[in-house]
């Protein structure tokens, strides 16, 4: 079993596992049982069943009388489980799922936009400055554009100082890597500094309306790019059939 450095013997199970459930591995064949797998992984009883429990938290598995355990209907996975979501993103890269997360923050980040406004401390306020200076000095080559872009977005969920928002953190850290590396690729450059600059001065500012709209602005952006592509492959698949 490969596993990721740092990783135990346990989350390395949960994640060969977890992708083999999304990518429909189990379909025909069914969920092995826990003496199979600990023979097919050369893992422990106790390390599979420990496995076996973090996927069924996660909705991707059950117990049910007579039939052991089984892989869950999609529909009952849970996606905002980061694991899922970064499982079901690398599946086959899915415009769908991508714009379905994308309208989510659009409910979400705009929001948070205005709290962080309204309630950062200065803790919080220097994290989104940070930020902003990371993207700055990715767009000259000194960062990672990746990294420093979900840095600042990161910064802002939690200068709301509302745990709720900051739980959300590892959430929006994994869809943005995919977010992220797909718009840029269709813009053919990194995310619009100008446009984030906007954002970190109204919070800065304590406007929070301005924070919104300017938070707003960057996501619709985001959307209008990825329901573009959609639409393109869809017309493409048409040309094709």
């Amino acid at each position: 079993m490969r596993t990721q450095p740092g990783l135990s013997l346990t989350y390395g199970l949960v994640e060969s596992l977890g992708q083999a459930i999304v990518t429909g591995e189990y379909v025909e064949v069914g969920f092995p049982t826990e003496g199979e797998l600990s023979k097919k992984f050369g893992a422990s009883r106790t390390v599979t069943r420990e496995a076996v429990k973090m996927l069924t938290a996660k909705g991707l598995l059950s117990a049910r009388p007579r039939h052991g355990t089984v892989v869950e209907p999609e529909a009952n996975w849970n996606l905002l489980d980061p694991d899922v979501l970064r499982w079901l993103l690398e599946r086959k890269f899915s415009l769908k799922l991508l714009s379905d997360f994308t309208e989510m923050r659009l409910g979400i980040e705009p929001a948070a936009a205005a709290l962080a406004a309204r309630n950062a401390d200065e803790a919080g306020l220097d994290a989104i400055r940070k930020g902003l200076a990371r993207m700055k000095a990715a767009a000259d080559g000194e960062d990672d554009p990746l990294a420093s872009d979900i840095a600042f977005h990161i910064s802002i969920l939690n200068a709301t100082k509302n745990p709720f928002y900051s739980e959300l953190h590892e959430l929006v850290n994994t869809a943005l890597r995919i977010s992220i590396r797909f718009t840029n690729r269709i813009k053919g450059r990194t995310a619009s500094i100008p446009s984030h600059e906007d954002v970190a001065n109204a919070i800065i500012a304590r406007d929070a309306v301005a924070a919104q709209t300017a938070m707003q602005a960057i996501i619709v952006d985001v959307l209008e790019l990825i329901r573009a592509a959609s639409t393109n492959d869809a017309q493409a698949t048409r040309k094709e059939a």
